[in-house]
């Protein structure tokens, strides 16, 4: 079972996260989600445990509970949905374009280019 695990300490990585829930079960993952970027923690993760029945234990028991000082929230992890905002990079459209000058003189390409 996959398990979602919100509101983590921002000091919480992912064998701590593996530790809080290895007194439940066999844990086969646990994954602290972190900002690609600065690769700090974005304050939630997932854990993986191949026995529901350990699963639910383990989420029944420590959704609420208070972890470095925090109320964590954890329950069974939703699949991820698909988007569907139909992003287009391709073709015309969009802030792309350029041409005419509008009331600013001037004209020229560019992307994005707003005057």
């Amino acid at each position: 079972m996959n398990i979602y695990v919100s509101n983590l300490s921002f000091n919480v990585a992912d064998e701590d996260l593996k530790d809080f829930f290895a007194d439940y079960g066999e844990v086969s993952s646990a994954k602290v989600i972190t900002d690609k970027f600065t690769g700090k923690s974005r304050g939630f993760g997932f854990v993986e445990m191949p026995d529901d029945e350990s699963a639910k234990k383990a989420i029944q028991e420590l959704d609420q509970a208070v972890v470095e000082g925090r109320t964590i929230g954890v329950s069974v992890a939703k699949p991820k949905e698909q988007r569907s905002d139909n992003r287009s990079f391709s073709g015309g459209g969009g802030n792309r374009g350029g041409g005419g000058g509008g009331n600013r003189g001037g004209g020229g390409g560019g992307y994005n280019n707003r005057y």
